[in-house]
């Protein structure tokens, strides 16, 4: 299965020469993370900090957590996996695609109603209400067959009584960053999107409405070094970096809570 990249790296002719002169150990240390689509904006930030201060850089590839988990167990050349639950990870450990002992919750993820800054209808006040307004024909949402926000916006429907009388406007979007573009674009008129995105630059202008949570199993997401990893030793300095270090900070900022205490 061919594996998406967001951005490509291109190896100077220089560089090329250089490594077939003199050792290539000296070269700039590099790990590949596979990060949930929720992350889009706040792991940017926490590996630009990191690679500033180890030299490490971290090369992101965002998508559906369900969609990596199938690229993972075919082959795909990751060296960490940030998902957007807990199970997926857990299924590669227990398979022995991940290192024993490396998985590790890093964030509790939330839901949010999320209309556009122009809608008539403003979800703080209205909260479901404004779903079964007459010019909401779209929702968006994430697919939940493999992505773990979608599955929470279909079960916070449910709880919620909603979800049989709204079925038949629900869009979905590869991962939750496409169900965001979906609503933000005007190609739906709602959206059940991740609260980290709710609260990016391109986004937050608009009028939003935090889901409750008791309406929604936690999200709990989760990250794992993989067994395949290339260079292990910086994969576990990133995810140390991410859980302990600065980049807890910068993921609270985006609105991931901090674990639960176990």
């Amino acid at each position: 299965m061919a594996v998406a990249k967001n951005r490509t790296t291109f190896i100077p002719l220089a560089a090329m020469l250089f490594c077939t002169t003199l050792p290539c150990a000296a070269q700039k240390s590099q790990i590949r993370v596979a990060a949930a689509a929720d992350l889009q904006t706040a792991l940017p930030e926490v590996a630009a900090t990191f690679e500033a201060g180890t030299g490490t850089h971290v090369e992101i590839v965002f998508g559906s957590s369900g969609n990596f988990f199938a690229q993972i167990e075919n082959g795909a050349p990751f060296d960490l996996f940030f998902s957007a639950d807990n199970d997926y990870p857990k299924k590669l450990e227990d398979s022995g695609l991940a290192l024993a002992n490396t998985r590790i919750v890093y964030g509790l993820g939330r839901i949010t109603l999320w209309m556009s800054p122009n809608s008539p209808c403003n979800p703080r006040h209205e909260t479901w209400k404004c779903l079964s307004d007459s010019a909401v024909k779209k929702i968006a949402i994430a697919n939940p067959a493999h992505a773990p926000y979608g599955r929470a916006a279909v079960a916070s429907l449910r709880a919620a009584g909603l979800y049989d009388q709204l079925k038949e406007k629900l869009v979905l979007g590869e991962n939750i960053s496409q169900a965001a573009q979906f609503v933000q674009s005007g190609n739906a008129q709602a959206g059940i999107i991740a609260y980290s995105l709710a609260l990016s630059p391109a986004m937050r202008n608009g009028k939003w409405w935090q889901i409750p949570v008791e309406l929604y199993p936690a999200i709990e997401q989760s990250a794992v070094i993989l067994k395949s990893a290339k260079n292990q030793q910086a994969a576990r300095e990133f995810l140390t970096f991410v859980t302990q270090g600065p980049g807890r900070a910068v993921l609270e900022r985006y609105g991931f809570l901090a674990p639960l205490a176990r």
